[in-house]
């Protein structure tokens, strides 16, 4: 009786660990977003970052820009100093925000970032505009202490909460809209 029980609960105990391995291992892969490319520079002139992104659009987000809906990109990143005797500072933010849209009369993808937009006759040329971030500056060099210890949190995400109204409704944490990657990167 007692090594009928102990299979039992051992074969439970398996189950519920493979259970676990699969949904702790199904958001990364179906994120399906990878940060190729990450360097902070420390220079003179201040603080600057390069990045790179890779992904692919997840298939409802797909879907709506093949329909003319307006999807929205945005890379944050924030600066703190570490302090022992309270919560960190933060000395200094940035945020980018890329809008694209399909535009079906002239078959082209419209790609707006900083009130500056451009045109690009495939979808690949129009991601390509906005995965890379070079020499993007988050801070001057007289907000670095030094000796002290700095981080960076840096998030790229598609921000469904920029859609229109009524596609936002249902949406949630729906795993057809989840495209996100983040990074935190400590500096001295």
């Amino acid at each position: 009786m007692i090594d009928r029980v102990a299979r039992v609960f051992g074969g439970l105990v398996i189950a519920v660990l493979m259970a676990l391995t699969m949904v702790s291992g199904a958001p990364a892969q179906a994120n399906g977003v990878e940060l190729s490319a990450f360097e902070v520079v420390r220079g003179d002139d201040g603080v600057t970052l390069n990045y790179s992104v890779d992904f692919d659009l997840p298939r409802g987000a797909e879907e709506a820009l093949n329909k003319a809906v307006p999807l929205y990109f945005v890379a944050e990143v924030e600066l703190f100093r570490d302090r022992w005797y309270w919560r960190d500072k933060r000395i200094a933010g940035a945020t980018r925000v890329w809008r694209i849209v399909y535009q079906p009369l002239t078959s082209n993808y419209r790609v707006t970032f900083g009130g500056l937009s451009q045109t690009y006759a495939t979808r690949a040329e129009a991601f390509a505009a906005m995965r890379r971030g070079v020499n993007w500056k988050i801070a001057d060099a007289g907000q670095i202490e030094e000796g002290a210890r700095h981080y960076i949190e840096f998030s790229f995400r598609l921000d469904t909460s920029l859609l229109p109204r009524p596609m936002q409704i249902g949406i949630g944490n729906a795993p057809d809209w989840s495209l996100s990657v983040e990074r935190f990167y400590r500096f001295n």
